[in-house]
């Protein structure tokens, strides 16, 4: 009887994709294929070419092969060495700033008897929120020299105006205070987030052995908000280093190449002069510094995490 029944019933086979049995093992790299294949196409490929057209330069048209030419012109250009130059001043400046402020907004708002968290904390993050080249342009109207409203105030004080915009010292200060006033919040709510994982057990334990509130920020604050502030380091330091909006719209890396940053200079030469084989070849050290400022916060920090 059991032998008629399977006789009778329709021969199943498993489904079939392009010759591949669907099964447990065979499934999820089918599902990941579509994000597989995008991820190589505009990822993957232009990585790795690029890569090669760093070696390349722009001749008559076509591509011609000219090996280290553009790396060795590279440590010899002065524009990119001022670029550099700049790009570490706001690194060096800027980052420590935003991230000092960063942790103490966040602890502030993180305390308990802080009334509508809510509201302040998205009030520090909307800065994030707005647009990279309006937020420029409004930095530009604020710094305006003869009707900008930070001009207007000083004024008002009994100061000169300042010409924020087009002196070499002023500029650079103008873009730092931009950019801590644009990424401040996106660091405090990591921050925050940071400071929600510490068991309140141990500050109770701190109150009761008679601890201050500097006391138990220095103690226990910081040390466990370690990995937090690294990675806060990290990626504020890679956003730095690839500043462009902020050099582009604000002061158009004036005056006299002052503020001009790497990526500025990169994009002048790749999209306005067209020198690709140049500019691939300033993104692959610009690539390289990344990486190795970021193995030294690791290793500052004492992670082993590399």
């Amino acid at each position: 009887m059991n032998n008629t029944i399977e006789k009778n019933q329709p021969n199943r086979r498993r489904p079939r994709f392009v010759g591949t049995r669907w099964n447990i093992k065979t499934a999820p790299y089918l599902f990941l294929l579509p994000t597989i294949i995008v991820f190589c196409v505009f990822m993957i490929y232009p990585f790795v070419s690029s890569f090669f057209m760093s070696f390349q330069e722009l001749e008559g048209g076509k591509f011609v092969y000219v090996g280290l030419k553009n790396y060795i012109r590279l440590m010899k250009d002065s524009i990119f060495i001022t670029a550099l130059k700049n790009t570490t001043i706001y690194l060096l400046i800027q980052v420590p700033i935003m991230l000092v402020l960063a942790l103490v907004i966040a602890n502030m708002l993180n305390q308990r008897f802080l009334k509508a968290k809510g509201f302040f904390r998205v009030s520090v993050f909307l800065p994030c929120v707005t647009a990279l080249v309006a937020y420029a342009l409004i930095f530009k109207l604020l710094l305006n020299t003869e009707y900008g409203l930070v001009n207007y105030l000083l004024t008002s004080l009994g100061f000169p105006k300042v010409d924020w915009l087009n002196g070499p010292i002023s500029a650079k200060i103008s873009l730092i205070i931009a950019l801590t006033w644009r990424w401040t919040g996106y660091n405090t709510v990591i921050m925050i987030a940071g400071l929600q994982r510490i068991p309140e057990e141990i500050y109770e334990a701190a109150d009761i052995d008679g601890a201050s509130s500097f006391q138990k920020f220095k103690q226990i604050t910081i040390p466990l908000m370690k990995p937090i502030i690294l990675f806060c380091a990290i990626t504020s330091t890679i956003g730095t280093l690839q500043l462009f909006d902020e050099s582009y719209i604000l002061t158009h890396g004036g005056p006299d190449n002052a503020t001009i940053t790497v990526v500025h200079y990169l994009y002048n030469m790749g999209f306005r002069y067209l020198k690709f084989g140049y500019a691939a070849a300033m993104s692959y050290v610009l690539l390289i510094i990344v990486a190795i400022l970021s193995a030294i916060q690791f290793k500052i920090s004492g992670s082993d995490d590399l």
